[in-house]
């Protein structure tokens, strides 16, 4: 099976420069990834199934959270390996090892964790914003989180260190958001060490447990933290890479105990107020709206708003580059970033519209629980292609991981998958005895169940019976492969598409220097007008009679110099229509099209859309 050949997040590859740098200022040149991936540690998912285990649990599912942190920070830094070494993000290298099925329902469940995750930041913005703006429904805030989708458009156009600065303020306003709200409840130290000790208190413990873990180990996280380390361009001799891998993890420890501090924090605060007091809160807002008359001040709830939206936001962000990375990954199919924020937007919009609309605002803590268990679901399957990639020699070689860091791994996934079987047996085993139809349960919900695993167990033990189709290359560019030297033939055919502008001399004038007097030149322009959209061949307006003219001055001039000419118009779109015309020519020369940021959004680049639909070269003036 072949590799895909583009990098992950090309767009920001390697566009951070580390060389150079020593000691401190090094460190802090590797300093974003992390950060980046922490905030999805604290996004509104967690924040409900936090508040629901404080408030019902009081401190006793701490040590639920600490064991989840230590299983991210070890796969968070498999993570970094994966990409620092490797050079391949984790839907890319799933993409070179398995097959095409396991690939597509991987790619699948993939998906559905995006959905979920994105479903929990909607939901959590929706009320972030009500608590702040009270007039303002949550039904509404949940169609005002449409508009945000384009605050990571702007952000990733001005470089992947500007994103990351302002990924980081908003952790640090949740970070100090929560510090104070601790210090106002005033909690319990020696009640608090109590709660590092295991042990559920029943089954909806565990139900709770599990989403925590699902809420903390996001699967998510771990296709974008193998590929945001790649964002850092540094030197690929062993020493720079151990470096890299070694400042990395360091981001990690700090990023991830930031997002161990709120989580607890949002914990034991609902424990504090809550449970302590009798009270049990399954609702945000409901906890927002009891925080004032129980911690006597209305400094907290304020706070706890703000932090919310800011949570809601920077999560937003992480999951729709989530989102690009599976899907070019595992795909290798690329969309305008905000036709991808917009379908990822819309697919969790629905289901939390419905659900709010159908149920009321009351269920909104139960769908935020219900998104991070199905997160926790998909962990097993994101893991454990992890686990065989960074322990794989071919793959890995020297820095393939030590022997301890394999078996934590596997005694981490395999506590994560025996939580989960037993927390779906249960459930399972509660609607069959509790549905009107058992027998429609029967023929969907445990087919698909044991099509899992089945599908997870083969992923388990798939090494051990062969090796993989395509092992990637431990070089960042893949082994250094033997130039073939063809013999040099003159362009023949040269298509060079014209607009008219100030672009056109030099895209002209480059295509005669390629094909000098013996090629022959086609010049090629689009009318993109309503009328050629739909009549096509068929247009006859002024506009096509103005280009034609201005078409057959431009094969005049050509001409006139001894070059042979000849001019096409095309009717459209563009990038469907250029490379219908160019069929038959060996190379295909364009200008610039004159967009720039705020057009690129709207528009996107022609270039982009022709150049993965024809097999000539491509030359860009």
């Amino acid at each position: 099976m072949s590799t895909s050949s583009h990098k992950s997040l090309d767009e920001v590859h390697s566009s951070v420069n580390t060389s150079g740098k020593g000691g401190f200022r090094k460190l802090l040149a590797f300093i974003g990834p992390a950060y980046m991936i922490s905030v999805g540690y604290m996004d509104p998912g967690n924040w409900a199934t936090d508040i629901e285990g404080g408030s019902k649990y009081g401190y006793s599912l701490i040590w639920v959270l600490v064991m989840s942190n230590l299983i991210a920070l070890l796969l968070q830094s498999h993570c970094v390996r994966l990409g620092v070494v490797a050079g391949r993000d984790l839907a890319q290298a799933s993409k070179d090892h398995y097959s095409k099925f396991v690939n597509y329902f991987l790619y699948v469940l993939a998906e559905i964790a995006i959905a979920a995750c994105d479903l929990a930041e909607v939901v959590g913005m929706a009320i972030g914003i009500h608590l702040l703006f009270p007039s303002i429904s949550i039904l509404m805030g949940v169609c005002i989180t449409v508009l945000d989708s384009f605050v990571l458009l702007f952000l990733l156009n001005a470089g992947i260190k500007k994103l990351e600065a302002f990924i980081i303020s908003l952790v640090a306003i949740i970070g100090v958001s929560f510090f104070i709200q601790l210090m106002i409840a005033e909690p319990d130290v020696v009640e608090i060490s109590k709660g590092l000790i295991p042990g559920f208190a029943n089954e909806n413990a565990l139900y709770i447990a599990i989403g925590i873990i699902g809420a903390t180990v996001m699967p998510h996280n771990l296709y974008l933290h193998s590929s945001l380390v790649q964002t850092r361009q540094f030197e690929r001799s062993p020493k720079e890479i151990r470096k890299a891998i070694r400042f990395n993890i360091i981001d990690s420890a700090v990023a991830l105990n930031l997002a161990l501090f709120v989580n607890a924090a949002i914990l034991i605060i609902a424990a504090t107020t809550f449970f302590n007091t009798g009270v049990e809160v399954k609702e945000i807002q409901d906890a927002h709206r009891m925080m004032a008359p129980m911690l006597g001040s209305t400094l907290a709830p304020l706070l706890f708003a703000v932090a919310l939206i800011a949570a809601g936001q920077s999560s937003t962000i992480t999951g729709t580059l989530a989102g690009q990375v599976i899907m070019e990954g595992y795909l290798n199919l690329r969309l305008q970033p905000w036709i991808r924020r917009l379908l990822t937007r819309l697919i969790a919009i629905v289901p939390a519209f419905l659900t709010i609309y159908f149920f009321g605002e009351e269920k909104t803590g139960d769908l935020l629980v219900a998104s991070q268990v199905i997160l926790s679901l998909q962990l097993g399957f994101a893991i454990i292609p992890l686990i065989h990639f960074v322990s794989n020699k071919k793959r890995m070689g020297e820095f393939v991981i030590p022997m301890w860091q394999k078996i934590a791994s596997w005694i981490s996934v395999t506590v994560i998958v025996f939580l989960n079987c037993q927390m779906l047996v249960n459930k399972v085993t509660d609607w069959l005895a509790s549905s009107d139809y058992p027998v429609l349960l029967w023929v969907t919900v445990i087919p698909f169940m044991i099509l899992c695993l089945g599908i997870l167990l083969f992923i388990v033990f798939e090494p051990l019976f062969k090796k993989a189709k395509h092992e990637v290359s431990t070089q960042f560019h893949g082994e250094l492969q033997k130039i073939t030297f063809e013999k040099q033939r003159p362009y023949s055919s040269i298509a060079v598409t014209v607009d008219f502008s100030t672009s056109d001399n030099k895209a002209i004038n480059k295509a005669l220097q390629l094909g000098g007097k013996e090629a022959h030149y086609i010049l090629i322009h689009i009318l993109e007008s309503t009328n050629a959209v739909m009549y096509g061949e068929d247009t006859n307006d002024y506009e096509r009679s103005e280009d034609s003219k201005n078409l057959l001055a431009y094969k005049d001039q050509l001409s006139e110099q001894g070059y042979k000419c000849e001019f096409k118009l095309g009717f459209g779109n563009p990038k469907s229509v250029i490379p219908t015309l160019v069929t038959n020519c060996d190379l295909l020369v364009m200008g610039t099209h004159g967009h720039t940021r705020f057009k690129d959004l709207l528009f996107g680049t022609t270039v982009e859309g022709v150049r993965h639909k024809i097999s000539i070269p491509l030359v860009l003036v």
